[in-house]
């Protein structure tokens, strides 16, 4: 009797979807089991619905890995996730990255720069502070994970993420986001996005 109660819950682990909720469609490549916790714990504590990304996104962890996306992919570093909640705004501005790449159609793009007024969307690492993609991850990652652990706060007014306030930059997100049927979003192709920190 027990075989037949358990032999259900064992198929239904094995073979439930990882991280799928709120969290993101995504797996790892490297990381220790709780360097992989810390994320999962930066993207669940997140109130935004990374789900809304088609995956796989693939998350490298490994030492000396500078933090950057390209689509589809995240790296980041071994040592920063062994902060703790200080690294979970670092995983969810990566991730927001991938909401840009996979998501955002240009017309979206074209809205949210009124609302983060930078020198263009994509550019040069050297305007990294003044690209609305860098405006609009860290945006992301404070207005929808609002706590004094997230590194992402902005601490001034001239500092990325600080040119609209969460509220604004969540009703205006969310409206964006949307407009779309959700199989559209999932069908759009995420291709020729450039790298971002």
């Amino acid at each position: 009797m027990l075989k037949r109660l358990l032999l259900p819950l064992v198929f239904a682990l094995a073979f439930a979807p990882g991280a799928q909720a709120a969290g993101g469609h995504y797996g790892f490549d490297g990381g220790t089991h709780a360097q992989q916790a810390q994320v999962t714990a930066a993207l669940n504590a997140s109130s935004f619905n990374w789900s809304i990304v088609p995956g796989p996104v693939v998350i490298h962890i490994g030492a000396k890995s500078s933090p950057h996306a390209v689509a589809g992919e995240i790296w980041l570093d071994a040592h920063l996730l062994t902060a703790g909640r200080f690294s979970w705004g670092v995983v969810q501005h990566e991730y927001a990255h991938q909401v840009d790449f996979a998501v955002l159609t240009d017309p979206m793009r074209a809205e949210l720069s009124g609302l983060l007024q930078g020198t263009s969307w994509w550019g040069s690492i050297s305007d990294h502070a003044q690209l609305d993609c860098e405006r609009f991850a860290d945006s992301l990652a404070w207005a929808y994970w609002q706590s004094p652990d997230n590194v992402m706060k902005p601490d001034g007014p001239a500092v990325e993420g600080s040119q609209v306030a969460p509220a604004a930059f969540r009703a205006t997100l969310d409206k964006l986001l949307n407009l779309e049927h959700p199989r559209a979003l999932a069908a759009r192709s995420s291709n020729g996005h450039p790298r971002k920190g």
